[in-house]
């Protein structure tokens, strides 16, 4: 496929997907400013190695598996430098009442391991079979499975846990 036509793919899939990619971004950092980073710097990414894509018709799984990688290395550097500050929020934030009730699935969804949270978004709130989630990550599909049902299983114990 000519250079040209797979930038026009590229950009096709950009803009009809804006909103799915936008989503996943944000369900890693929970802010816009950052989710918007996320993209903007996923579609410099693979606009520098759009000549590297193996099959121009996997264009959309390709572009998750980079704002999937965007997304964690952004959420490590952000845990790195907000370690200090947790405990002065603790602190600040003792007492107040949780006034949201969707709050502790959030909750617990922010406290998965990223693995587990990766799956489990890519799989509920983007809707991809397990088989897609395996291309995105290049995971074996058994792997997928079985970080969807423990990532499912610790959900389960941390909302019990925490409605005690």
């Amino acid at each position: 496929m000519k250079t040209y036509d797979v930038h026009q793919l590229f950009i096709a899939c950009i803009t009809d997907h804006k909103e799915d990619f936008y989503r996943l971004a944000y369900s890693y950092v929970k802010n816009q400013e950052d989710a918007l980073d996320i993209v903007q710097e996923s579609i410099k990414k693979a606009l520098t190695s759009l000549d590297k894509i193996k099959d121009p018709n996997a264009m959309k799984s390709w572009f998750y598996k980079i704002v999937v990688r965007t997304a964690i290395d952004l959420v490590r550097k952000q845990k790195k430098v907000s370690l200090a500050d947790d405990g002065m929020i603790d602190f600040l934030s003792a007492g107040k009442e949780d006034t949201y009730k969707d709050m502790d699935l959030h909750k617990a969804l922010d406290e998965l391991p990223i693995q587990y949270k990766t799956v489990i978004a890519l799989r509920f709130f983007e809707d991809l079979k397990l088989e897609e989630i395996a291309e995105i990550l290049d995971e074996n599909i058994n792997t997928i499975k079985t970080r969807l049902y423990k990532g499912l299983k610790i959900l389960h114990i941390t909302i019990v846990e925490e409605d005690y």
